[in-house]
């Protein structure tokens, strides 16, 4: 079966559970938002996923292949990863990081073939960076870096993307123009799983979404279902005003004592 599949996966970390028998799918043409509070363990999720810890119990399998089977270099092929507020230190021009998303595609020392170059460069229009070309990243802002590093994702042309908070630095217009771009990725039969903190966006944006609470998981499922008030009160202590406009649902949050 085409997917990304986690089965019950545990992660003890200095001996204190991180995760415990959390199973989930990602299927291409869809996105997945991953919710919950500040220390639920979504990121540690995506690391675990992706090997960057040692998980104590589970299987993570990729289009029936199981992780701990494929190389490095073929993982970052099925894999693109966009890091939570990942830092640059080497003063590179922007293009020349996005060019790193094509690494797993090259033999050593191969140099960049026309189509890859064409592949950089329309990832950097997909995330308006464009206009970046020739300054060094390290004289970015952080919105400015946070959208290069997206084009150094899409520059990988893997199936399966995972984004760490990717809209967390952005201006309301760039959050709004990354999550389309996430989106228009799922629609292209990619599987797009992302963790996000606006309940809002994950309701708009996501077909699916993956709550959870203190390493556990409290639900999957379609946005509306997910985000009900029992789930909000619970995990979040908020409580939410929702209204539609135009077939698209909206919520608005609040403390769940707010104007009692």
């Amino acid at each position: 079966m085409n997917c990304l599949k986690i089965e019950n996966i545990n992660l003890e970390l200095e001996n204190r559970v991180i995760l415990k028998d959390i199973s989930a799918t990602l299927n291409k043409g869809e996105i997945v938002g991953l919710i919950g509070p500040n220390g639920a363990g979504k990121s540690s999720l995506l690391r675990s996923i992706l090997g960057l810890v040692k998980i104590s119990k589970g299987n993570i399998l990729i289009d029936d292949l199981n992780i701990k089977d494929l190389k490095l270099k073929e993982r970052a092929k099925k894999i693109a990863y966009a890091a939570q507020g990942a830092p640059v230190h080497w003063p590179l021009n922007a293009e020349n990081v996005v060019a790193l998303g094509r690494v797993p595609h090259l033999n050593p020392w191969q140099k960049l073939s026309a189509v890859d170059e064409e592949i950089i460069e329309n990832a950097m229009v997909q995330t308006d960076c464009i206009s970046l070309k020739g300054r060094h990243v390290t004289s970015l802002s952080g919105g400015e870096r946070a959208r290069v590093l997206l084009a150094c994702v899409l520059a990988t042309a893997a199936p399966y993307i995972l984004a760490d908070e990717p809209v967390a630095s952005l201006d309301p217009s760039h959050q709004l123009q990354v999550m389309e771009i996430l989106k228009n990725l799922s629609q292209n039969d990619n599987g797009v799983m992302v963790v996000m903190h606006d309940l809002s966006l994950a309701l708009r944006y996501c077909d699916r979404l993956i709550l959870l609470n203190d390493g556990q998981l409290v639900g999957q499922g379609a946005p509306e279902i997910v985000l009900n008030d029992e789930n909000l009160a619970d995990v979040f202590g908020i409580r939410a005003k929702r209204w539609s406009d135009n077939g698209e649902n909206y919520l608005i949050t609040h403390n769940i004592n707010q104007g009692e």
